[in-house]
């Protein structure tokens, strides 16, 4: 169920240093039933390492995929943020690539099709790839044609002796996750046409350093990528980055525009820029990482404070979204029920649920105004935004969101109007 890589993911190198250890959690999105209770409850070692060789920063542990992802828990369509984010990048590649009904866009790790449903709405043809079976099957039920497949280079060979090859190949959120890097990375080669493009998004590692996101560390996301290391490896498999673009979602992100080499041409200012920046910063070397740790201890004795703080003063306080980075948080701060009441989240598919690690009830965010905590812990700080214009009536009542990321941090009614 668990192996330890022997070696870089990526390049293969055989010596990855060590960059932080997150000691023993559950797997982030493993909720639970109450009837799991009586069943001992995994924990897997979570430890994050660096790459000399190709600068890929990684974790050391790979759980088997079909135990993280046949059966998932997350969907795209519940975040207002992500069918936004969806909506333009479909515009926009739409116009950029001038597709019509004679192109094929395909998707990795397509979800509940969330974002193909702009191109079917278009009369453009899609095919989605999607392992997870429950959520494959909310795709199909939405007319997105959804194949219940992981993908690899197996998967991209079959397909295109079909016949089927994409003009653009959209793979979001799903880099991280992928346990045979290079298969992942052939098999986009082999789906795209001479001419094709994939654009690829991803969370950026300089952000996750910059801004102390260490609760984006979890046992689902096996690589954390520099435009460096992406960049080099799709180089091996004869793709060029052309352009990139740096994304404020998901607490900051890379899109990625990769090509044939063929049929590339040169990259774009933006991507030789971006290249400069990263040199800089130095994140080739080990010497940039080194404080990360200590950065995330301060972060998590913060928070605690704040935490115990708040409940000497007999604050009640509840908890903002039943995600992997908030079980990741959770579970490597020691939060439990002792400080917390209970989680809220908008997906139906996790209410009446158990969180991992520490068991707290899921229930519909309507549970905040009837129950009225004093405080909340926002643990989607990603989509921050969102989620307070959602909760006005909450903060108007006097209620307040503490963000943990990137620093601790309280949002009141005042203060968020």
């Amino acid at each position: 169920m668990m192996q330890i890589i022997e070696a870089c993911r990526s390049c293969g190198y055989p010596d990855v240093v060590r960059l932080l250890d997150l000691g023993q959690v559950p797997l982030a999105n493993a909720l639970l039933s109450r009837a799991d209770f009586a069943r001992p409850e995994s924990k897997f070692p979570l430890t994050l390492a660096f790459c000399p060789e190709c600068s890929l920063v990684q974790i050391e542990q790979t759980i088997d995929p079909a135990v993280l992802f046949r059966d998932y828990f997350y969907l795209s369509s519940f975040s207002s943020t992500m069918l936004n984010h969806a909506r333009k990048e479909a515009e926009m590649l739409v116009q950029r690539f001038s597709l019509d009904k004679s192109s094929l866009v395909v998707e990795i790790a397509s979800n509940d099709g969330y974002l193909l449903k702009n191109f079917v709405a278009l009369h453009i043809p899609v095919l989605g790839i999607e392992p997870a079976q429950n959520i494959a099957r909310v795709a199909e039920a939405a007319g997105v044609p959804s194949l219940c497949e992981f993908f690899g280079k197996e998967l991209a060979h079959q397909l295109r002796r079909s016949g089927r090859r994409a003009d653009i190949l959209l793979a979001n959120n799903v880099l991280a996750h992928v346990a045979d890097f290079n298969s992942f990375v052939e098999g986009v080669a082999l789906l795209l046409q001479d001419t094709g493009c994939a654009v690829i998004e991803f969370p950026y590692l300089v952000d996750m350093i910059e801004r102390v996101e260490f609760d984006t560390i979890y046992h689902e996301h096996l690589c954390y990528f520099s435009l460096h290391a992406v960049r080099s490896a799709f180089h091996r498999h004869g793709l060029v980055i052309t352009d990139v673009q740096r994304l404020p979602i998901h607490g900051g992100s890379l899109r990625i525009y990769a090509q044939p080499e063929e049929s590339a041409g040169q990259p774009a200012q933006a991507v030789l820029d971006l290249a400069e920046q990263e040199r800089k910063l130095g994140i080739t070397e080990a010497a940039y990482y080194v404080k990360f740790s200590d950065r995330v201890e301060e972060l998590k004795r913060n928070l605690l404070a704040e935490l115990q703080r708040r409940k000497a003063k007999g604050e009640t306080l509840a908890a903002y979204g039943a995600s992997a980075k908030g079980s990741t948080l959770m579970n490597t701060c020691g939060i439990g029920p002792e400080t917390i009441d209970f989680i809220v989240d908008r997906s139906h598919v996790k209410q009446g649920h158990f969180t991992p690690g520490n068991h707290l009830p899921i229930l519909p965010p309507e549970a905040l105004l009837e129950r009225r905590p004093d405080a909340v812990l926002l643990l989607t700080w990603n989509f921050a935004d969102e989620i307070l214009q959602q909760q006005a009536a909450y903060l108007k009542g006097g209620g307040e969101f503490i963000i943990p990321v990137p620093e601790v941090h309280s949002v009141g009614w005042e203060a968020h109007s």
